[in-house]
């Protein structure tokens, strides 16, 4: 296990981690403390617990929304492959209708 710190509006926090995310917890919390300062800009002085506490409902306002999507682009996704499972239908009834009438044009 592995301990990181990470900085958020000036205080830090050990972190622990597995070694192989030490990477990736100094990027999240640099984009933690990004979201803070930001709304420091904002909003003013605050506790660093409430402060902490808006960081995470922005976080999770944007989560909500990119599973909304995604839900969304699942629903499209699902609905082009329905169209495209009737498209192959149809393709293949004209395919039969075509041989059809090639038949009947070898007869004649």
């Amino acid at each position: 296990m592995a301990v990181v710190n990470v900085t958020i509006n000036g205080r830090v926090y050990d972190i622990a981690c597995d070694d192989s995310q030490v990477a990736r917890v100094h990027v999240l919390g640099r984009e933690v403390d990004a979201r803070a300062q930001h709304l420091l800009s904002s909003v003013g002085s605050v506790s660093d617990s409430r402060l902490l506490v808006m960081v995470g409902l922005l976080l999770a306002d944007e989560l909500a929304e990119a599973r909304e999507e995604l839900s969304k682009i699942g629903t499209e996704v699902g609905a082009a492959a329905e169209g495209d499972t009737k498209l192959a239908g149809l393709i293949d009834s004209l395919t039969r209708r075509i041989e059809a009438i090639a038949m009947r044009l070898e007869r004649a």
